[in-house]
C-alpha cells in the first residue's frame, strides 16, 4: 500500500517544470529537423518521442524505491559504470573519430552519460559519511579524486573532452559544497594553474587546441573550425527581439547552422523566437535549478542533500556550457542542452536525475 505522505510531499512543481522543458525541447527539435530541409529527418523527432517515453517510465521507476538504497549500492553502481566505459573502448561503435557508443540492437547507448550519475552517487556517499565542519583536507580528498579521475580518463580516451570536463565540474561543485580547508583549496587552485601549460601541450589533442583558439578568435578560420560558432551567432543575432517565427529560421532552414538538432539547438530556438524566447527558456532553467536546490536544502539526510546538489550541478553546468558555447562565450565542446537537444542517452540520464530529485523531495521530511 502506498504511503499517503508520499503523495502529500510529491513535488508537482518540479514535474511541471520538467514537462514544460520537455515540450519546448520537442517543439524546437521538430523545427530543427523539419524546417526547410530537402530531406526532413522526421525519424529523429520520432526517436526523441520514444526516448521521452522511455525516460518518463524510468523516472517513475525511480520513485518506487527509497533513494537511500543508492547509498548502500553506490560502489556497485559505480563499478557497473566503469565496466561500461571499459566495454565501449574495446567494442564501442566508432563514429566521427570517437568511440563513445555501445550498440544494443536498435539502440545506441552512451556510457559516459550514465557515468555522470554514478560519479554523483559515489561522491555523495563518501561526502555524507565523512563530512565535517572543518572541511576536507588533501588526504581525505584522495578517494573522491581517484573515483572521479578513473571515469574522467576513460572518457577522455574515447575521446569526449566535453563530458569528461563536465564530470570534473560536477565533482568540484560537490566538493566545494561540502567545504574544503582553505590551505587545501589554495594548493588545488595553485596546482591547477601550474598544470595549465603542460596540459595544453601534452594532454589536449590538436583538434581540441584548435577549438580553444577558435573560441578566442572565430574569424581565424571562418570556413573551417570557426564556421560553427560564426553561423550560430548569426542565427541568434538574426532573431532580434521576437524572432522570425516557428519553422521560419533561415539559418536553420537553409542548413547553414551545423548540428542544429544537437549541440546548436539553442541557436534554432533563438532565431525563431528571438531574445524573448531565449530569455524565457533561460529563466525556466533558472527556476528549475533553484527548485532543485530548495529540495537539497529541505532534505534532512546528508546523502540526499549532497546527491541533490550534485544532480543540480550537472543540469546547471550543462545548460551554462551549452548556451555559452553557442553564443561564443565558451569553446565548442559538444555538451547537449538538457531536455532540449536530441540524444537518447543524454535525455535518459536527465530524466533519471529528475526521478531521483522527485524521490528525494517525497522523502525529505521522513
Amino acid at each position: 500500500m502506498v504511503d499517503r505522505r508520499y503523495l502529500t510531499y510529491f513535488d508537482w512543481g518540479l514535474l511541471a517544470l520538467t514537462f514544460l522543458l520537455a515540450t519546448i525541447g520537442l517543439i524546437t527539435l521538430y523545427s530543427a529537423v523539419m524546417a526547410g530541409v530537402p530531406t526532413p529527418q522526421e525519424a529523429l523527432f520520432t526517436k526523441q518521442l520514444i526516448w521521452y517515453g522511455i525516460g518518463l517510465t524510468v523516472m517513475l521507476v525511480c520513485l518506487l524505491f527509497n533513494y537511500k538504497l543508492m547509498e548502500r549500492y553506490a560502489w556497485f553502481i559505480y563499478s557497473g559504470s566503469i565496466g561500461l566505459l571499459l566495454w565501449v573502448l574495446f567494442v564501442g561503435r566508432y563514429i566521427g573519430g570517437s568511440r563513445r557508443w555501445i550498440v544494443l540492437g536498435p539502440v545506441s547507448l552512451q556510457p559516459s552519460e550514465l557515468a555522470k550519475i554514478a560519479v554523483i552517487i559515489i561522491l555523495a556517499r563518501y561526502y555524507a559519511k565523512y563530512v565535517s565542519g572543518r572541511g576536507f583536507t588533501l588526504r581525505s580528498l584522495q578517494v573522491p579524486v581517484i573515483t572521479t579521475l578513473v571515469p574522467f580518463l576513460l572518457i577522455v580516451r574515447q575521446p569526449d573532452l566535453g563530458t569528461a570536463g563536465l564530470i570534473g565540474l560536477i565533482a568540484a561543485s560537490m566538493t566545494l559544497f561540502v567545504k574544503i580547508e582553505k590551505r587545501t583549496l589554495s594548493f588545488i587552485v595553485g596546482s591547477g594553474i601550474a598544470m595549465a601549460l603542460p596540459m595544453w601541450f601534452f594532454f589536449l589533442k590538436e583538434y581540441q587546441r584548435q577549438r580553444v583558439l577558435t573560441f578566442i578568435n572565430p574569424d581565424r578560420d571562418p570556413l573551417g573550425a570557426g564556421y560553427h560558432i560564426i553561423q550560430s551567432k548569426i542565427a541568434i543575432g538574426s532573431g532580434y527581439l521576437t524572432g522570425k517565427g516557428f519553422l521560419e529560421g533561415t539559418q536553420n532552414a537553409l542548413s547553414f547552422l551545423p548540428e542544429q538538432h544537437t549541440d546548436f539547438i539553442f541557436s534554432v530556438l533563438a532565431e525563431e523566437w528571438g531574445f524573448m524566447g531565449a530569455a524565457i527558456l533561460i529563466f525556466i532553467f533558472l527556476v528549475f535549478i533553484f527548485w532543485a536546490l530548495n529540495i537539497a536544502y529541505s532534505c534532512r539526510d546528508p546523502f540526499g542533500t549532497i546527491l541533490a546538489v550534485g544532480i543540480t550541478a550537472m543540469i546547471a553546468w550543462q545548460a551554462v556550457i551549452n548556451i555559452g558555447m553557442v553564443m561564443g562565450l565558451m569553446p565548442v565542446v559538444g555538451v547537449p542542452l538538457p531536455f532540449i537537444s536530441y540524444g537518447g542517452s543524454s535525455l535518459l540520464t536527465t530524466m533519471i536525475c529528475v526521478g531521483i530529485l522527485l524521490n528525494i523531495s517525497m522523502r525529505r521530511f521522513m
